[in-house]
C-alpha cells in the first residue's frame, strides 16, 4: 500500500520531483568530481615524479663551481643517496626562433636553458612520461612553448646570433618536473650530447643545478640547513621536492578547490530547496495526514512513507551524479593530461568519488528525518479542522492596503505579500544570495588575476617595464652603464634600481641560513603591505608573508643578519605578499658586495604617450643580453594556464548558478501558485485580472531577486574575498583584494540574473488559469 502511495505522489508531482533530483544530482556530481580531481591530481604528480626521479633538494647557481668540494660534501653526508650537477647553457630568447615564423622570442619572459638528458636522476620525460632520447639535429621543446606557438612534431627551432646559426627539428615535447609550470620563468630545452657540446663553444653563459637525491625525503629540511651552512655554491634559488610538487599541482589544485567550494554552496542550496519542498508538501497534504492519524496510522509510519519517496530520489540522484562525475572529470583534465600526465586508474579512483556521493545521500536522509520530525507535533483534529500547519505573518502598519495611494493596488499587494510571508520569501532570498555569490566571486577573482595590479602579489610594485640582468663576469659594469643610460633617457618618468643579494640570517636555533634580500628604493613602486610598511632605514627589514610565518615573526621582532662580515640586528617593519621564489623573500636597505649579488633589476615607468613596446625593443637592443619585460606580458605568460583554468571554472559556476536560479524559481513559484489557488479565486472575484495577478508574482520575484543580488554582492566582497585569501595564503598571498569590473559585476551579470529569474516567474505564472479552474471546481 505504502509503495503505491509514494509512487502516485511522485507521478503527481513530476516537476517538483525532477527539480529535486537535479539539485541532489548536481551536488553529488560536484562533490564526486572535486574529490576525483584532487585524488587523481596528486596520484598523477606522484607517478610522474617517481618516473622522473625528482631530486629532493636543488640549488641553482650562477658562477663557477668546484665539483670536487660538492662530491666531498655528498660523500660525507649520510643523508645523501646520490648527487649530480646539471650544467645548463643560458641562451637569450632573442636568439631563439620557434617554427617558420621568422620571429624571435625577444619578448618572452622565459629564460631558456639548453641541456642534455640527465644520467642518474631528474630525468626529462616525453608526453608518455618516458625518458627522452634525442639524436643529433633533433630537439625536445617544453610544453609551455608548444602551447604558446602551436608547435607540432617536425617543426623547427633555430638558434641564430651574429656568428652562429643552427636549425633543429622538434622530435618531442618535454615534461620537466622542475620547470614545467608557466609560473616558473625558466625552461629547459633538450638536445643531444653532441649538439650540446657544439653549442657550448658558442654560448658562454652557464647556470648550474646542484641536485641531491636523499635516502629519506622527510629529512629534506635538515639537509637544506646542512647545505646552506657548508659554504658550497648558492648564488641562486634553492628549492625542495615539496616545492616542486606544490608548483606542479597549483593550477589544477586551485581548479579542484574552487569546484569543491562551489559544491558546498550547491549542497546548501539543495538542502534549502529540499526543506521548502517537503514543508510545502506537508502543507498541501496536511488534511490527508490528519485523516491517516485519525484512523490510527502511527506518525512513524506516515514519516516512513515520505522517507521512502525521498530515499528513492536521493539514491538515484546521487548514483547518477557519481556516474556523471566519471565523465565530467575529463572537462578539467586537459591541462593535467598535457602538463603532468594521467596515472593509471585503480580502485580508489572509483571508490573515493563514490564515497563523496554516498556522503551526499547520507546527509540528505539525515536532513529529511530532521524536517519530518514535525509529524509528532501535528494534531489529527487540528489538521483536519484548519487544513494547515502554519499561519501567515502579521502585516506591518506601513504596508496596510489603505496606504497604497501612489502604487497600483495589485503591485502593492505583491510587495505586501513578501513581508507578510517573510519566512517563505526569506528562504528564496537566501538561495538567490548564494547563487549570485557563486557567480560573482569567480568572476571577480578572474578579473583580479588578469589585472596589472596582481603584480603586487608577486613581490614587485606595478611598473611599465622591468629589466633583469643575468649574473656574468662583467654584470656590475653592465648594470652601471644601464643605469646611466636610463638616467639620461628623457622618455623615462621614474625608475628604481633593485639588487637582490644573498645574506646569512640567524634562525631561532642559532643556525645561519642563506636568504635572498632585495635592496633599493621601495617608495617609487610600492607594494600593498599586509601589515606595517616598507623599510625606511638601514636597521629595518620587511619579510614576505610565508617567510614571516615560517620564522614565527611579527611586526617589531628582530632578526640578525651578517652584513659586510658583521652582525646587524634589524627590526621587522613590514609583511608583504609574494607568490614567487617559493613565497619566501625579504626587503631591506643594506649594502651589498658584488660576489653576493644574485641578480640586478630595474623597474621603470615611461612618460604618457611613449610607446611601451618600442621602448622595450630599444632597451632589449641597448642592454643585450638583459631580459626586458613588458609587465602586462609577464602576467599573461606566467599565469596563462592558471587563468585559463579559472576561466573554465568561472563559466561552469555561472552556468550552474543560473541553472539553479531558474530551477529554484520554477519550483518555488509553481508550488506557491498551487498553494495560493483559493486566494487567486478570491482576487478574481474582487475584480483583479489575470494580468494583475501575474504581475503580483513578478513583483514578488523582482523583490527577492534584487535583495539576493545586493546581499550576494556584499557577501562576495567580504566572505568571498576572505575565502580566496585563505586559498591563496598557501602560496604566499594572504589578503587578496578583488579588482572589480563595475560594468560586468554591477550591470551585466545582475541583468542576466534578473532576466533568468523574471522570465522563469513569468512562465510559471502562466499556469494560474489552470489553477484558478482547479480551485474553482473544488468550491
Amino acid at each position: 500500500m505504502l509503495d503505491r502511495v509514494w509512487r502516485k505522489d511522485i507521478a503527481r508531482n513530476k516537476l517538483i520531483t525532477a527539480i529535486l533530483f537535479m539539485f541532489i544530482c548536481m551536488s553529488s556530481l560536484l562533490v564526486a568530481s572535486s574529490a576525483s580531481m584532487l585524488l587523481e591530481l596528486f596520484r598523477s604528480v606522484d607517478d610522474w615524479f617517481e618516473k622522473a626521479a625528482v631530486p629532493h633538494f636543488v640549488q641553482m647557481h650562477v658562477g663557477e663551481i668546484n665539483q670536487q668540494e660538492i662530491d666531498a660534501f655528498a660523500s660525507q653526508s649520510k643523508l645523501v643517496k646520490d648527487q649530480q650537477t646539471v650544467e645548463m647553457l643560458s641562451i637569450e630568447p632573442a636568439d631563439v626562433y620557434f617554427g617558420a615564423s621568422g620571429v624571435s622570442e625577444a619578448g618572452s619572459v622565459m629564460e631558456m636553458s639548453f641541456v642534455k638528458q640527465n644520467k642518474a636522476f631528474d630525468f626529462l620525460l616525453d608526453l608518455n612520461n618516458e625518458r627522452l632520447d634525442v639524436l643529433p639535429g633533433e630537439i625536445a621543446v617544453p610544453i609551455y612553448f608548444m602551447q604558446q606557438h602551436d608547435l607540432e612534431l617536425g617543426d623547427t627551432v633555430r638558434l641564430a646570433t651574429d656568428s652562429f646559426s643552427k636549425t633543429f627539428t622538434i622530435k618531442n615535447f618535454v615534461r620537466d618536473a622542475q620547470m614545467n609550470p608557466s609560473i616558473v620563468s625558466s625552461k629547459r630545452i633538450v638536445v643531444s650530447d653532441a649538439d650540446w657540446e657544439k653549442l657550448k663553444g658558442y654560448f658562454a653563459e652557464k647556470e648550474y643545478l646542484i641536485e641531491f637525491l636523499l635516502h629519506d625525503g622527510e629529512r629534506t629540511s635538515e639537509f637544506e640547513q646542512l647545505y646552506l651552512a657548508s659554504g658550497l655554491p648558492h648564488q641562486g634559488t634553492a628549492i625542495t621536492y615539496a616545492g616542486f610538487r606544490l608548483l606542479n599541482a597549483l593550477t589544477d589544485g586551485v581548479a579542484a578547490v574552487v569546484v569543491l567550494l562551489a559544491s558546498v554552496l550547491l549542497i546548501v542550496i539543495a538542502f534549502l530547496c529540499l526543506r521548502f519542498t517537503m514543508l510545502a508538501a506537508l502543507e498541501e497534504e496536511v488534511y490527508e495526514i490528519g485523516v491517516m492519524k485519525a484512523i490510527g496510522i502511527a506518525g512513524s509510519d506516515i514519516r516512513q512513507l515520505y522517507l521512502m519517496k525521498y530515499r528513492l530520489i536521493a539514491l538515484t540522484a546521487t548514483m547518477a551524479g557519481w556516474v556523471l562525475s566519471l565523465f565530467a572529470e575529463r572537462a578539467f583534465m586537459a591541462n593535467r593530461s598535457l602538463y603532468i600526465g594521467i596515472a593509471e586508474k585503480n580502485a580508489l579512483s572509483y571508490i573515493i568519488p563514490l564515497l563523496g556521493a554516498g556522503c551526499i545521500f547520507l546527509f540528505v536522509m539525515l536532513f529529511c528525518r530532521f524536517v519530518l520530525g514535525g509529524f509528532k507535533r501535528i494534531s489529527a483534529v487540528e489538521a483536519m479542522r484548519s487544513g494547515s500547519t502554519s499561519a501567515k505573518g502579521r502585516m506591518t502598519k506601513w504596508l496596510r492596503l489603505h496606504r497604497s495611494r501612489f502604487i497600483p493596488i495589485h503591485i502593492f499587494v505583491g510587495i505586501q505579500d513578501v513581508f507578510i510571508r517573510f519566512r517563505t520569501f526569506g528562504l528564496l532570498t537566501f538561495v538567490f544570495t548564494l547563487c549570485f555569490f557563486l557567480i560573482i566571486v569567480p568572476v571577480n577573482f578572474l578579473n583580479t588575476m588578469k589585472s596589472p595590479d596582481f603584480m603586487t602579489y608577486m613581490g614587485a610594485g606595478k611598473s611599465d617595464i622591468q629589466i633583469d640582468l643575468r649574473q656574468t663576469d662583467d654584470v656590475a659594469q653592465r648594470y652601471s652603464k644601464m643605469l646611466a643610460y636610463i638616467q639620461h633617457d628623457s622618455d623615462v618618468e621614474r625608475y628604481s634600481p633593485l639588487v637582490t643579494s644573498s645574506y646569512k640570517m640567524r634562525s631561532d636555533d642559532g643556525v645561519y641560513e642563506n636568504v635572498s634580500v632585495q635592496t633599493g628604493d621601495f617608495s617609487l613602486f610600492p607594494l600593498a603591505y599586509l601589515s606595517g610598511a616598507a623599510p625606511a632605514a638601514n636597521d629595518e627589514i620587511a619579510l614576505s608573508y610565508l617567510h614571516a610565518k615560517e620564522r614565527g615573526k611579527q611586526l617589531g621582532d628582530t632578526l640578525t643578519l651578517i652584513v659586510a662580515g658583521e652582525k646587524r640586528v634589524l627590526k621587522l617593519t613590514g609583511i608583504y605578499q609574494d607568490v614567487t621564489n617559493g613565497g619566501k623573500t625579504a626587503k631591506a636597505l643594506l649594502p651589498y658586495e658584488p660576489h653576493s649579488v644574485l641578480w640586478y633589476m630595474v623597474s621603470l615607468d615611461v612618460k604618457p604617450g611613449v610607446a611601451i613596446g618600442e621602448k622595450r625593443a630599444e632597451y632589449a637592443a641597448a642592454f643585450y643580453p638583459a631580459k626586458v619585460t613588458f609587465m602586462d606580458d609577464y602576467l599573461s605568460q606566467t599565469l596563462g594556464s592558471t587563468i585559463n583554468q579559472l576561466q573554465k571554472i568561472t563559466v561552469l559556476t555561472l552556468a550552474a548558478a543560473l541553472a539553479i536560479a531558474l530551477l529554484i524559481t520554477a519550483l518555488f513559484f509553481n508550488m506557491l501558485i498551487v498553494k495560493d489557488a483559493s486566494e487567486i479565486v478570491i482576487m478574481r472575484s474582487l475584480g483583479f485580472s489575470l494580468k494583475n495577478i501575474r504581475q503580483q508574482y513578478i513583483i514578488r520575484s523582482l523583490a527577492v531577486l534584487l535583495a539576493g543580488i545586493v546581499l550576494g554582492t556584499a557577501a562576495a566582497g567580504s566572505v568571498g574575498q576572505g575565502a580566496v585569501s585563505m586559498l591563496m595564503s598557501f602560496v604566499g598571498a594572504a589578503r587578496v583584494e578583488f579588482v572589480v569590473n563595475p560594468l560586468v559585476a554591477y550591470v551585466l551579470i545582475p541583468l542576466i540574473f534578473l532576466a533568468v529569474g523574471l522570465v522563469t516567474t513569468l512562465f510559471s505564472s502562466l499556469t494560474i488559469t489552470a489553477n484558478v479552474k482547479g480551485a474553482g471546481a473544488t468550491k
